[in-house]
């Protein structure tokens, strides 16, 4: 696999500093039941890395002895953690909300009957990817069967209450370009999923979620072999909008990888870019003050957090029609 941090870590990315910090976002490993083309963590199912017991047990005390109230659980797959349960369950009971990154065929695979009746009775959020409505785009993506079985995963989780109104259970779905473009409107996509899944197979879901790729690990490396990686990179740059700023996930957001080391964001993590400016690496030694002092490591993928409508762990940052009345 090609390496893109060479290309990325030199830039001319504007200096941003953090404002509170709302979420602990923690990566229990890059195991995962599907290996797709998008995916910026390179993960799949011969994967190995996995948060030990120790170092769950050191994030749920962090998250005790903070403020902060959002643990929002990665991957990989992250249910294929032994110890996934244990950390949602840990979280709960300190009061801290949940939010589940599930790639949904993961609730279909043997061993894993319960799982879906486990988060809901845990009140988990669920933000699940379906990089597109129609059978043909998803099985490209994520492999023959990934659309049927995510169907069949969905409309297991609206059964338990997941998207419904009055629930409390959120169900999101995550948007993926196919390839070197941004995403399209959320709001109207956001229609598209709506009136295609439900008039299809009546499922219901909360929101929707548009994500630019990001140039890094298997989608970066796809685009070097085909000679896209610096059309794309003029895309992302060319896109940025300065009133983004404002919203990146990084400046209320830290990442926790499976080894316990920190990082700015999810990104920064795949590209091994820790904190930096003297602070402890760790989360068992980290200073959470010290850290709000600091500037934010950038590259020049964070054009990606910031180019058109943006994107986040939320999805866009503010509205197409923003971005299109800002153009007119």
């Amino acid at each position: 696999m090609h390496a893109t941090l060479p290309l990325l870590e030199f830039s001319d990315f504007p200096a941003i500093k953090r404002k509170v910090l709302e979420t602990l976002q923690v990566n229990l490993g890059y195991k995962c039941n599907q290996t797709c083309v998008h995916c910026h963590v390179n993960a799949g199912p011969t994967r190995t890395e996995e948060m030990d017991r120790e170092t769950m047990h050191i994030v749920l005390r962090f998250l005790e002895a903070s403020s902060v109230g959002m643990l929002d659980i990665t991957g990989g797959a992250p249910e294929l953690n032994q110890n996934f349960r244990e950390l949602v369950q840990g979280a709960r009971v300190l009061g801290v909300h949940v939010i589940d990154r599930c790639n949904l065929t993961i609730l279909e695979e043997p061993g894993e009957e319960s799982l879906a009746e486990f988060l809901a009775a845990n009140r988990v959020e669920i933000t699940a990817s379906l990089p597109c409505y129609t059978e043909e785009l998803v099985d490209r993506q994520r492999g023959k069967g990934a659309y049927e079985l995510s169907i069949r995963a969905l409309r297991r989780l609206n059964t338990l209450g997941y998207g419904m109104d009055g629930s409390g259970l959120d169900l999101n779905l995550v948007y993926n370009p196919q390839g070197p473009t941004l995403p399209p409107s959320q709001e109207k996509l956001q229609a598209d999923y709506r009136s295609e899944l439900g008039d299809r197979f009546g499922i219901r879901f909360n929101r929707l979620y548009t994500l630019t790729n990001m140039p890094i690990a298997r989608f970066g490396s796809m685009l070097i072999s085909k000679g896209q990686f610096n059309a794309y990179m003029r895309l992302l740059q060319e896109s940025f909008r300065e009133e983004n700023l404002d919203a990146v996930m990084c400046r209320s957001l830290i990442s926790v990888d499976w080894q316990g080391y920190v990082y700015d964001c999810d990104f920064n993590q795949m590209l091994e870019l820790r904190v930096n400016h003297g602070l402890p690496p760790t989360i068992w030694e980290f200073d959470l003050h010290r850290l709000l002092e600091r500037q934010i490591v950038f590259g020049s993928h964070c054009y990606g957090c910031t180019a058109g409508a943006g994107s986040s762990c939320g999805g866009a940052v503010v509205t197409q029609e923003k971005v299109t009345s800002t153009h007119a």
